[in-house]
């Protein structure tokens, strides 16, 4: 009978002792979080309340395991792996209760200020140390677990003794892991780019939508992801639209006749930016940039607060003026030229003739013929 009660009463003593821990620990943080509402604290820990009571019951059923005599053949083996369990969920604690904290430290910076660009900075910073936290703690959880065991004792002695020789080899072999994890450190606090910025990269114009410690992801207007390393971005050229402030100007360039008229156009501009919603009314003009043998080249410049806006209006002073040349001034538009050339007066045709638009006005001069 004693063999029945003793496992039942230390297995269910510390299920039961586990779930009121929990629960009371639960309701009190969900009082807290009521009371001070002001800080995201409170709720975000209760996030952490299953590997809480994960912990708790593999820490009873440790300590306890040897007075239940359950399988004492496989004490051992058993025993080890409660450790192993409660090393993980522990690990799994501490991350939980970082990024508790790290996302509060957050919630408050963002409330206190409203610049757009301080906020997208913080934000790439929070999320790598956070992955770094993570980082460390999954390692050292790892290295613990591996401690339990005592051939890794030994083997851990070994390579401590020939730490430098591995050291070496590792830092050779993991060179360019080793420069994007840099790259990455370097990226967050030197703010080179920042999740939410407009970027352009090899060509591909996007917004970085994810930055981690070893590579970062772009994604384009077509809903596509490229995924670069980040040691890219503290090497090459790139693009960043969002750095010292969203504002942009854009162009719109129109090939248009040499008869276009121009006033009328930039009055024409001047009243689709007025009804295009996106256009921020700090500036735009029309001017001749060029001008070829056959028309002539329209530089529109206009400005938005954002990429985003810059495009809408980009598309739309387009469609609009293209739309009212071909309405109202259709000789405007680029035309193919296939009348005849007009030559100089006095100018022949191959047989002799003058030509038509001369003809009537100059007269050739008379043809000699030359003796045989």
């Amino acid at each position: 009978m004693e063999n029945v009660l003793r496992p039942l009463i230390v297995v269910g003593g510390s299920v039961v002792l586990t779930l009121v821990i929990g629960w009371a620990v639960d309701r009190l943080m969900r009082r807290i979080d009521e009371a001070h509402s002001e800080t995201p604290l409170w709720g975000l820990l209760r996030r952490a309340r299953i590997p809480f009571q994960v912990v708790l019951l593999t820490a009873f059923l440790r300590g306890s395991y040897d007075q239940a005599r359950i399988f004492p053949s496989y004490s051992a083996v058993i025993g080890r792996t409660l450790t192993l369990v409660l090393i993980g969920s522990a690990a799994w604690l501490v991350v939980r209760i970082a990024a508790a904290i790290v996302e509060t430290s957050y919630a408050r910076y963002a409330s206190a200020h409203r610049d757009p660009a301080r906020l997208r900075r913080v934000r790439t910073q929070v999320s790598l140390i956070m992955r770094v936290v993570t980082a460390i703690v999954g390692v050292v959880a790892i290295a613990a677990m591996l401690f339990t065991f005592p051939a890794m004792r030994a083997a851990g002695a070994s390579l401590l003794a020939s730490a430098g020789i591995l050291g070496i080899v590792a830092g050779v072999a993991a060179q360019s892991t080793l420069s994007n994890l840099f790259a990455g450190l370097q990226i967050a606090f030197g703010d080179m780019v920042r999740l939410g910025d407009v970027v352009v990269v090899d060509g591909e114009w996007g917004t970085v939508d994810e930055i981690t410690l070893t590579f970062l992801t772009v994604r384009t207007w077509d809903e596509r992801r490229i995924t670069m390393p980040v040691s890219y971005f503290t090497s090459k050229p790139f693009e960043n639209w969002s750095r010292g402030g969203v504002q942009m100007t854009g162009t719109v360039f129109l090939h248009v006749d040499h008869s276009a008229p121009l006033e009328a156009m930039r009055e024409r501009l001047r009243d689709i930016l007025r009804e295009c919603p996106a256009w921020d009314g700090r500036h735009y003009d029309l001017t001749v940039t060029d001008s070829t043998p056959t028309t002539m080249e329209l530089r529109a410049l206009v400005t938005a607060k954002d990429p985003d806006d810059l495009w809408t209006v980009r598309v739309t002073v387009r469609e609009h003026l293209l739309r009212w040349l071909t309405e109202h001034h259709p000789y405007a538009l680029p035309r193919v030229n296939t009348a005849d050339a007009i030559l100089p007066p006095g100018s022949l045709l191959p047989d002799g003739s003058l030509p038509r638009t001369n003809r009537g006005r100059f007269h050739a001069p008379p043809r000699t013929e030359r003796a045989p």
